[in-house]
């Protein structure tokens, strides 16, 4: 019998999180049986902390519930002949050391993937922010060679990849983030013009330096006052894709507006916002053009690693505050 350390949501977050609104427990799981439901004990190596955890806790999680989350795990025991013992998945089982399965909603790695890359990828480049901007960027913002692509929050998991796919399609890319660091990253990793929003006098006069003939398409994954200034200098039949509003996550009191009437229309533009698993069905076409694009040099990843399952909370409240650089993960 194998015990698991868990990590449970002890109260609805009110405000920013606190380490106090998580408890640390121990369960015991059962062992495989021939001819039983459960097929499958897993153990997880990396596991992700992501922005969607915030708002998706008060939506779907009661107190007390198992903290939601996907992780990297190792099979290390199967009855099941479609899972080997050593392989590695993909799972949405939440902050667990172990678990059990009966196999469904396990993803292999995709095939073909190298001993050189992490595995820990698969839960940011080669995983669901990769495909979050690879889908957001194709089939929202449907972005064309020669045009202007604007992302925020430009150094973390989705955006920088974001900004990469741009390049790569041909675009020019703006991108800001919140500290001098994150924009040398930004510079570093191909983005034409780059700026920390917490350091310009102006967030207006930003974004028209960096282009001043306006931008075509915007991702956006933080809303409040930087969506209201973006959306301005949107040009006509511009289009923007909404995957986040993380200005917003923490906050006890709603924000006022923005009110976007107005350029909407005058501008003609599209709004959209999206999440990734509308395109469960092309999951396999994403992720083989993301590793592709990483073996060969095209996109760069960066991660921010945390050791030790004792600390995820930790990482959680850091990404959060918005220390890390590229994608949080927390190894076991």
């Amino acid at each position: 019998m194998v015990t698991a350390k868990v990590w449970v949501l002890k109260k609805h977050f009110e405000g920013f999180p606190k380490t106090s609104d998580f408890e640390l427990k121990k369960i015991e799981l059962p062992n495989l049986k021939d001819g039983g439901k459960w097929k499958l004990l897993l153990e997880s190596v990396f596991l992700s902390v992501d922005p969607y955890m915030r708002p998706y806790s008060r939506r779907d999680m009661k107190e007390g519930d198992i903290m939601i989350g996907t992780q990297v795990a190792r099979i290390i025991e199967s009855k099941n002949p479609a899972f080997t013992v050593g392989a590695f998945v993909v799972a949405g089982s939440g902050w667990r050391t172990h678990f059990i399965s009966d196999g469904k909603g396990l993803h292999l790695l995709p095939a073909g993937w190298p001993e050189s890359v992490p595995k820990s990828l698969a839960l940011g480049t080669v995983g669901m922010p990769g495909l979050t901007a690879y889908f957001g960027l194709l089939e929202i913002c449907k972005m064309k060679p020669g045009e202007t692509v604007l992302v925020n929050a430009a150094a973390g998991a989705v955006g920088s990849v974001v900004g990469q796919i741009a390049k790569i399609g041909g675009c020019k890319v703006v991108g800001c983030a919140g500290s001098d660091d994150k924009v040398a990253y930004l510079k570093q990793i191909g983005f034409d013009e780059a700026f920390n929003y917490k350091t310009v006098t102006s967030l207006d006069e930003a974004l028209r330096k960096a282009s001043p003939d306006g931008y075509d398409c915007f991702f956006d994954n933080v809303g409040g006052e930087f969506a209201s200034s973006a959306i301005n200098q949107m040009k006509k039949y511009g289009r923007i894709a909404i995957c986040g509003a993380i200005s917003e996550y923490n906050d006890s009191v709603p924000q006022k507006g923005p009110y976007v009437q107005f350029p909407m229309i005058f501008k003609e533009l599209q709004m959209e916002g999206f999440i990734v698993s509308r395109w469960n069905n092309r999951r396999e076409e994403g992720l083989k053009a993301l590793l592709k694009w990483v073996v060969e040099g095209k996109v760069k990843c960066h991660e921010h690693i945390t050791e030790g399952f004792e600390n995820m909370p930790m990482a959680f409240i850091g990404m959060l505050k918005g220390e890390n650089l590229g994608k949080a993960v927390v190894k076991v």
